[in-house]
């Protein structure tokens, strides 16, 4: 790995931005290829940008209840679903796991550089799905237990290698009222990863693995003195 360049306060600004406009090309991919209203037009999504050890380096503009709880889904995800090839995808959305509600479907992708063996960051997205189930339609009943509620799905590779596991799909698809508007949404939010994925590695292209994790460390540095100063 080349030396990185020295982070300034104009490359801070210019790094962030170029993250952040990943997150949220990430969004309008999403909104543009999702099939239910709930998504293209109530906006209910978010989408995010992680560094390799789960922290988050970039959001777009979404959803906060949806962007305060994803580190802990994403945590999960690399804690349970690793090690991880290029064409690997998580789904998750265990409230206890770092979910909100059942509604609220989270993909997890590892970011590979230049054939490593290990992820360099994880791209992901948290989108409420009209129905997942349970013991009436919305899938936000007045339910006494949360099996009531719908499909619990624990983190698990929805995609490996790049090929679909069918048979987590076609579980998924099975335990809900609205199967091909879910399929419309599912692959919607694969296609903002595939977007998220493409960006960061241009990202990385263009500037090189180690200045670009050394201004994304540094980003995180300075939100938490920032965040220290104003407490």
């Amino acid at each position: 790995m080349s030396e990185p360049a020295a982070p300034t306060a104009a490359s801070l600004s210019i790094f962030g931005n170029l993250f952040a406009s990943v997150a949220e090309e990430m969004g309008v991919t999403l909104e543009r290829t999702a099939f239910s209203p709930n998504i293209k037009e109530r906006l209910d999504f978010s989408c995010a940008l992680f560094l390799s050890d789960g922290q988050m380096l970039a959001q777009a503009a979404h959803i906060p209840v949806h962007l305060g709880a994803m580190p802990a889904s994403v945590a999960c995800a690399i804690e349970r679903c690793s090690p991880f090839v290029p064409g690997d995808v998580v789904v998750l959305n265990d409230p206890y796991l770092g979910g909100n509600h059942l509604p609220d479907i989270t993909m997890v992708s590892p970011v590979f550089v230049d054939g490593a063996t290990e992820p360099s960051f994880y791209v992901a997205s948290r989108a409420h799905h009209a129905d997942v189930g349970g013991i009436s339609p919305g899938s936000m009943p007045l339910s006494r237990e949360i099996y009531q509620e719908g499909i619990i799905i624990p983190p698990i590779k929805i995609i490996a290698a790049g090929q679909r596991n069918q048979g987590v799909w076609d579980l998924i698809l099975r335990n809900v009222r609205t199967p091909n508007e879910r399929a419309g949404d599912l692959t919607a939010q694969l296609a903002a990863h595939t977007i998220g994925s493409r960006r960061l590695l241009d990202i990385v292209a263009r500037n090189g693995l180690a200045t670009t994790l050394a201004h994304g460390r540094e980003l995180l540095a300075y939100a938490e003195r920032l965040t220290r100063a104003a407490i």
